[in-house]
């Protein structure tokens, strides 16, 4: 990564800023950045992981989300949230299977204004932490345009082209299922993880972050802006 790290993307984020209404969005936007040639153990980061009805932004909701801070290699776990979202319409039933997330305990959920509210405190000045930030971001970014009129703009550090980096390093390719967030814990003998759990899955993919940053590091420096995933 090059031009397209942080010095546009904190022109962007200025513009936004202006524009944002006065609240948690805004405070995000002028919060700071770590500059990309800070070492990566320097940075405080954010791993978020959101339950979704499906996988439109658009036309799909958020059902819980869950994130956790870390200041470099540390994950502060008393900084774990995992918070239910109230859906606007009933809960679709495959969605219901999936995340084992009911109507009822749907419906006593908080507003996804107060979810996204708490959430983008605590991501404000710290970069996001994700396996697939599409889904994140994309979610994250719909939702504070409907909330907010202004959408998300952040950093971003993805484990799965990361896991690509590392299986290159080491000079092989992945087979089919290897970049799978569970068998690239595995991999690093990291333990099984609940799966479709919001607050499970960011503390998988921040635990699978430490570990790849560590093989991509080697024991050297390694620059933030070597870790980020473009936007």
């Amino acid at each position: 990564m090059s031009l397209r790290t942080l010095l546009p993307l904190e022109f962007r984020r200025r513009r936004r800023a202006r524009r944002a209404p006065d609240g948690p969005l805004r405070r995000l936007y002028q919060a700071p950045l770590p500059a990309s040639g800070t070492n990566w153990r320097d940075v405080d980061y954010l791993a978020v992981d959101l339950e979704t009805t499906g996988r439109d932004p658009e036309a799909d909701e958020i059902v819980s989300a869950g994130w956790v801070e870390l200041h470099g290699a540390v994950i502060q776990l008393g900084t774990a949230r995992r918070r239910l979202v109230r859906p606007s319409r009933a809960m679709p039933e495959h969605s219901a299977v999936i995340h084992a997330i009911t109507d009822d305990e749907a419906a006593g959920g908080e507003s996804i204004e107060s979810v996204l509210a708490e959430l983008l405190e605590a991501l404000a000045g710290r970069v996001l932490v994700a396996h697939y930030t599409p889904t994140e971001l994309g979610f994250l970014d719909a939702a504070c345009r409907r909330c907010f009129g202004v959408g998300l703009l952040v950093p971003a550090v993805e484990t799965l082209p990361l896991a690509r980096q590392c299986y290159a390093r080491r000079g092989g390719e992945p087979a089919r299922g290897e970049l799978r967030l569970d068998a690239l814990r595995e991999h690093y003998g990291l333990p099984p993880h609940a799966i479709h759990d919001a607050l499970g899955d960011a503390l998988a993919a921040a635990e699978l972050f430490l570990a790849q940053a560590e093989e991509l590091a080697a024991g050297e420096s390694l620059r933030l802006g070597s870790l980020l995933a473009p936007v």
